[in-house]
Parts: structure tokens; C-alpha cells; sequence
């Protein structure tokens, strides 16, 4: 079982164009985590938060 998600996974579950685009998704997503106190790895999102922001994506789909 993943507990992190890379931009090649983001990429994919989003159909983003480019890896760029889903480095870009998962910083955001991280600069929400840093300001809520919590620690991040660079580059990865919590499965658990990326699918809060992403429910209509199925956890099934990764």
C-alpha cells in the first residue's frame, strides 16, 4: 500500500499534460500541509490528503 503519491502517480490519476504540471499540483498541495503545521516531503503528497482534495478520483484508480 502507497502512502505517497510522485508527480508520475499525480500525473496519471489527474491526466495532467505534463509532469510539470503535476509537480506544480503537488506543491500547492504541500504549501496547504506546511501552513497547517505539518510536515512534507518534496516532490510527494499523503495519499489520504490528495484524495480529500480529489474525492471524485477513486483510491482504486492509483
Amino acid at each position: 500500500m502507497k502512502h505517497y503519491y510522485d508527480s508520475k502517480d499525480v500525473q496519471r490519476l489527474l491526466c495532467c499534460g505534463t509532469v510539470r504540471t503535476a509537480q506544480m499540483r503537488i506543491q500547492f498541495m504541500n504549501e496547504e500541509l506546511k501552513a497547517q503545521g505539518f510536515w512534507v516531503e518534496k516532490g510527494k503528497i499523503p495519499v489520504k490528503f490528495f484524495h480529500e482534495k480529489y474525492p471524485y478520483i477513486s483510491q482504486s484508480e492509483a
